[in-house]
């Protein structure tokens, strides 16, 4: 093992355990317990509830799921690259837990503590398998890579599974693991580029985060249309 694999192996493995920090393996039922969306779910805005509507709460419930994914995907792209670089990667990554907390938060605020802890489960899960993808990147251990890539196969699939239930089948599985596969494949792609050293990996990486605000309208349509008494949907 060369001097640089040496030095990011342990790196990575650091990212993946903060990454897991607060994780829960408490039951993931879903309900929709919740009363008000969080401050990090709540931006002052105006807007529609996905694309089309009026509904102030629905509006400020997509800005603010908008932000916060948008952050996800640069603040990954960040760790990843310095880790990469040999850089003290640990900043960004406790960055990106806090940002995964803000998001547990805000789907608790709707779904439950339950179905918050759920969310934070599967999402901590899916940052583990771009560790693991970028340190296969890193070791060029190909099967590392590919066993990454069917991981976050099973996590679409996983992930679609949750919304398709608590959102009462408004957000049907295969549709949540279809819209899922650009920020997938971009994230991908801005990881390939760092580990060549690439430039363009700055650009692929705003690409990736390019794909969020769709997810976001995505996924506050359907909350909004499932709890029309709260986001006016």
């Amino acid at each position: 093992m060369n001097r640089y694999a040496r030095r990011i192996i342990p790196a990575l493995a650091v990212v993946a355990v903060l990454g897991a920090a607060c994780g829960d393996d408490a039951d993931p039922t879903a309900s929709a317990a919740g009363t008000d969306t969080t401050a990090a779910a709540q931006p002052a805005n105006s807007g529609g509830r996905g694309e089309n509507a009026t509904s102030t709460a629905a509006a400020d419930l997509r800005v603010g799921l908008t932000g916060l994914l948008q952050e996800h995907v640069y603040l990954a792209g960040i760790t990843t690259g310095t880790a990469l670089s040999g850089g003290d990667f640990k900043p960004a990554a406790a960055a990106l837990e806090k940002n995964t907390q803000g998001l547990q938060d805000a789907v608790a605020s709707v779904y439950g503590e339950a179905g918050g802890r759920q969310f934070g489960e599967l999402w901590r899960k899916h940052i583990g398998f771009f560790v693991d993808y970028t340190t296969g990147k890193a070791t060029n251990n190909q099967a590392m890579v590919e066993k990454a890539r069917a991981d976050l196969d099973g996590y679409r699939a996983d992930f679609g599974a949750f919304l398709e239930s608590a959102t009462k089948g408004g957000l049907p599985k295969q549709a949540v693991a279809e819209e899922l596969k650009p920020h997938v494949q971009s994230l991908f792609a801005a990881i390939d580029a760092q580990a060549a050293k690439d430039p363009s990996a700055v650009e692929k990486l705003r690409t990736a985060a390019g794909h969020m605000p769709h997810t976001a309208a995505t996924l506050a349509g359907a909350i909004a249309t499932q709890f029309p008494d709260k986001f006016g949907g």
